[in-house]
């Protein structure tokens, strides 16, 4: 019997393709097109469907539904996708990292990129073969439910991160049998809402959205990511599933991107449901494979619609064809005909959880911490200590500390239960572990949810008798995630109540924070002795931070996105533009905590700035050194940040933005001569055509430990050419007429 071409190996995938594609049907065509709920019914859905792809379903479940697959006419396999957002989310016991909020605070792209890779070798395993993860939203309202997802405010920062992610998860490459599809979503503009309700009207120029929401996303198609994902948003009164300037003029005959794009959950019919732009699923059908989507995330009905759209000429087969082509492609060069991938429970049993793999989650909790004060409390020394009170409803909450999109979550029912609590240690738990010889008590004080003040009374009496205390407050999984944007940012339930209490004993204390994105801080936060920021740190959170507060290990986390002094300053995001008409007669301008700012038990100071050579119109890119001292009495690592300030451009741009960053290891009282290289194109603005150029002229770079004016030293340098021509400006390129 003669083999097929489609299934000969030894061929050109092209020819493979092609020769798959002739011996399909429209219906099964449509088909490759659909990813179904592998929660409902999915080997009923296979047998209808033949679909491309699947999700939500793992391990043993997973093998009758590829079975039912390979019985399919063609035996075409399935791409079996789930959301691995910081580590094997939906899997009991795998390792569950820091958010990409909390990873952000390292700003270390190589520890993103092993993170991404141990949660690849956890995922692949279990039958997966594609992650909807990273995301490169940019966060500029903290209201927002889902700022916990994105790696915060700054575009240079996300892109930078993200493109690290996306070559963890990828690996060696897409037939890495250890790597997982990398998603970036979601594109674009998703994050720009208004009053921080997910999935608003993102009111966006398209300059707008080339100045700051598609840099990131030109990376990860630049860096190799083979998948992105639509938003839920519009822009301009235009869903982002059925635009096809961003789907298909930007992202594949700009970039050049050869990959597939995804809805997110039902995105095609929204369009008829949700944001009513068409008047049945058969009109959304057309519209969505015309913009450039490829794969149909649960939407059951696009089967019969898309079928009906070509059967009545609204939509050609051979659109249809361009689409399948592109998924069909993605699935050879995946080897999924030669090996569908399906779980190894061997394999499964050795890597998820493993020891290696958690030392890499407690690497990335220590790194994601950040101290936003600390008047010499920290760090404690268990031997100065009798007895220290911890207090507060995030100290001992595992969800809590994992955050969104782990079991336990909102994204998967109830009865699917949590991770178990035996493989998170949680902040109670890190601290009993470090105060050796120290008596713990612990109350939790107050609930995040209501204001019950019960418990406050016995946690003051706890703290009264302590030397010191240690306070826990946050949010958690009823405030955070899709559709669950908050009003204000403060502390809910009765957090603050209780912290005013704790303050009011007179007692040191240390005020940390388990939040999904930053919270306003109450008056009486200002009575803490130190601050410590910990978002959702992951499974060795707890570990992470009692390490710090005992001074085992010395924090370096800087924020990446800046904390408001209350929600009425938004936005407050750094890279604002210039010119702003005073500020508010009530409140100052400034951030309670700015980007980029975090502390550390050494002192680092800046100093002997110098321009090692100037940035080309030919490549050459800027370099530039300073020294950086460590002041203080122990080893630490600084995170220097240079920041571009262009002094005149022919369109508003902000007064500064991020180009360089870069972690330093300083041994006490040594210097370190830092070296910046800055590619040229980081020097670049989009100007008032819609082009990302350099402009000729005088420009600063601010090095320092923050985005702060005051934490930065200025070099200046120059950019040689016409620095200024009316014709950069619209309205004054030509004379007007009489």
């Amino acid at each position: 019997m003669t083999t097929a071409p489609y299934r000969d190996p030894s061929q050109p995938i092209e020819r493979r393709v092609d020769d798959l594609i002739a011996r399909m049907t429209l219906a099964e065509k449509v088909g490759q097109m659909m990813q179904v709920d592998g929660r409902e019914d999915p080997v009923g859905q296979v047998k209808r469907y033949a679909p491309g792809s699947i999700l939500h379903i793992l391990n043993e479940d997973l093998e009758a539904v590829m079975a039912a697959a390979a019985e399919t006419r063609l035996g075409i396999p399935l791409l079996v996708g789930e959301d691995g957002i910081h580590g094997h989310s939906f899997h009991p016991g795998a390792t569950i990292f820091p958010t990409q909020l909390g990873l952000a605070c390292s700003f270390d792209p190589e520890l993103v990129r092993e993170v991404a890779r141990v949660t690849a070798r956890e995922m692949a395993p279990t039958g997966v073969h594609w992650t909807f993860s990273p995301v490169l939203c940019i966060a500029r309202d903290p209201r927002w439910g889902r700022v916990g997802e994105t790696f915060g405010e700054d575009p240079f920062l996300i892109g930078e991160l993200g493109a690290a992610m996306i070559e963890g998860y990828q690996g060696k490459g897409l037939s890495d049998p250890e790597s997982v599809l990398a998603t970036a979503k979601h594109y674009a503009g998703y994050s720009e809402t208004q009053g921080g309700l997910d999935a608003s009207e993102a009111d966006l120029s398209r300059r707008k959205l080339r100045s700051y929401f598609l840099p990131p996303f030109e990376r990860a198609a630049r860096a190799g990511c083979r998948a992105f994902m639509t938003g839920y948003q519009s822009i301009d009164g235009l869903p982002s599933t059925a635009n096809r300037w961003l789907l298909t003029e930007v992202l594949r005959e700009e970039w050049g991107f050869s990959g597939i794009v995804v809805t997110d959950w039902d995105n095609v019919g929204r369009l008829h449901w949700g944001q009513r732009i068409v008047p049945s699923l058969v009109e959304a059908s057309v519209v969505a494979v015309r913009a450039g989507n490829d794969l149909i995330m649960v939407t059951p009905g696009f089967y019969e619609a898309a079928q009906e759209a070509v059967r009545s000429g609204l939509l050609l087969e051979s659109e249809i064809d361009a689409v399948v082509r592109r998924i069909l492609r993605l699935k050879f060069e995946l080897g999924l005909f030669e090996n569908p991938r399906g779980p190894d429970a061997r394999r499964k049993s050795v890597v998820i959880g493993c020891a290696e793999h958690r030392e890499v989650a407690l690497r990335a909790a220590r790194e994601s911490i950040v101290l936003l004060k600390n008047d010499g409390l920290l760090p404690l020394d268990p031997s100065t200590l009798t007895r220290l009170a911890v207090v507060g409803p995030n100290a001992d909450d595992d969800l809590a500390q994992l955050g969104d999109w782990s079991l336990g979550s909102t994204q998967y029912p109830k009865e699917r239960g949590k991770h178990p609590r035996e493989s998170t240690t949680t902040l109670l738990d890190g601290i009993r572990r470090c105060a050796r010889g120290v008596e713990v008590t612990y109350e939790r004080g107050a609930n995040v949810t209501d204001d019950d003040p019960s418990g406050i009374a016995r946690a003051v009496e706890l703290v009264s008798a302590a030397d010191a205390a240690i306070v826990v407050l946050g949010d958690e999984i009823t405030f955070i995630g899709e559709g669950r944007s908050t009003a204000t940012l403060e502390l809910p339930g009765g957090q603050k109540a209780l912290l005013d209490a704790v303050a009011a004993t007179g007692k040191p204390f240390v005020l940390a924070l388990v939040n999904s994105k930053p919270l306003v801080l109450p008056k009486s936060a200002e009575r803490a002795s130190a601050i410590l920021e910990c978002f959702n740190p992951g499974m060795l959170g707890g570990r992470a931070f009692a390490e710090i507060v005992f001074g085992e290990h010395n924090p370096s986390g800087k924020l990446p996105i800046s904390f408001p002094r209350h929600a009425g300053q938004i936005p407050v995001f750094y890279c604002q533009l210039r010119n702003r008409h005073g500020g508010y007669a009530d409140l100052s301008l400034e951030p309670a905590f700015p980007f980029g700012f975090g502390l550390s038990y050494s002192r680092f100071s800046y100093s002997n700035p110098s321009l090692v050579s100037p940035p080309t119109p030919n490549g050459a890119p800027l370099v530039v050194e300073v020294d950086l001292v460590n002041e203080g009495p122990r080893d630490g690592t600084e995170i220097v940040q240079a920041y571009v300030h262009d002094v005149v451009t022919s369109a508003t741009w902000p007064e500064q933005m991020l180009v360089a960053f870069a972690r330093v290891f300083v041994r006490a009282g040594q210097r370190e001569r830092v070296r910046l290289e800055i590619p040229y194109e980081r020097l670049a603005l989009v100007d008032n055509y819609g082009e990302r150029v350099v402009e000729p002229g005088r420009f600063e770079l601010r090095v320092g430990g923050s985005s702060r004016r005051r934490d930065q030293l200025a070099i200046p340098f120059e950019i040689p050419g016409d620095a200024f021509s009316l014709a950069k400006i619209p309205d004054m390129a030509r004379p007007r007429e009489a």
